[in-house]
């Protein structure tokens, strides 16, 4: 996985949020603020990204697997291709309770979506009515609208990558109460705290979003590789521990990444992008080739 400092700013990964709009536990990330807008401190972006990186290649090269959510207008396309790029499941429409701490009964709503599929397949669907037949179908679009992405999913993941935590809020409490590590990309208004591996950063702009992701899942990709090499077996989870990883002996074992070569970042320098609020980016219409907002 290579990133570099021009990606993150041509990608406008370092605009925050509002400066009135900010969880003051992401003061350590902040570099400055300019016109009402907080700036992220990029080269503190950079060395996370890559660390977080290390830890979800590490975590797939011994059998892992890896959940991507994030269900806001601004990353639901970036989550897919991210997820599909890397083989790895993914929630993209909606966070239901309960998917991880009530899986059990999340998969039985999966293998009756499965169901619904086999019966179109092998025709059995045309021994109902028109009505049942209808019923059938319209149950089988509402399962697929949200549990597409985890159909192969038979196991809880081992880590979880999120999009806003403060928006999926509830997909984080149920990792944390599991055990289950997070990464995550986390703007200025998020609680850094409730997260594993803190990638501070835009979470707004499709451009950013998109960006971290592939990067997130070009790491799964090398994991997926090492593993192949090794012979690992698919694991469900990660170790039990405080944080189901050491996070303090990994951080050892990776140690600092280098920094940049440049002393300064020019974040307001020529060809750099303009910050944009949140209602900016979902009124954006529809584009084919690139993702939605």
């Amino acid at each position: 996985m290579n990133v570099t400092m021009k990606q993150l700013l041509e990608a406008g990964v370092h605009f925050g949020h509002q400066s009135r709009r900010w969880n003051p536990k992401m003061k350590p990330y902040i570099y400055t603020e300019r016109n009402g807008i907080y700036i992220i401190d990029l080269k503190k972006t950079l060395k996370m990204l890559r660390d977080a990186c290390k830890f979800v290649r590490d975590a797939v090269a011994e059998g892992h697997t890896v959940l991507f959510v994030g269900t806001k207008k601004q990353a639901k396309d970036s989550i897919f291709e991210a997820a599909r790029d890397c083989n790895m499941y993914y929630v993209n429409n909606r966070w239901l309770g309960g998917m991880l701490t009530n899986f059990r009964t999340i998969r039985r709503s999966v293998l009756r979506l499965m169901e619904i599929e086999r019966m179109e397949a092998d025709g059995s669907i045309q021994h109902y009515t028109k009505k049942e037949q209808s019923m059938l179908l319209k149950e089988k679009a509402s399962l697929e609208k949200n549990l597409a992405g985890v159909k192969k999913m038979d196991k809880l993941p081992g880590l979880i990558f999120i999009v806003d935590p403060h928006k999926e809020q509830i997909a984080v409490e149920e990792a944390r109460k599991l055990k289950i590590p997070i990464v995550s990309i986390v703007d200025t208004n998020c609680n850094p705290d409730q997260i594993d591996w803190v990638i501070p950063g835009n979470d707004d702009a499709i451009r950013a979003v998109k960006l971290i992701a592939q990067k997130v899942a070009e790491s799964v990709a090398e994991g997926l590789m090492a593993r192949a090499d090794t012979g690992a077996p698919l694991q469900a989870e990660l170790p039990a521990g405080p944080l189901s990883v050491d996070i303090e002996s990994i951080e050892k074992k990776y140690g600092d990444v280098a920094e940049e070569e440049e002393s300064s970042i020019d974040y307001f320098g020529e060809g750099a992008p303009e910050p944009v609020e949140v209602e900016e980016v979902a009124a954006e219409p529809a584009a084919a080739a690139e993702p939605t907002a």
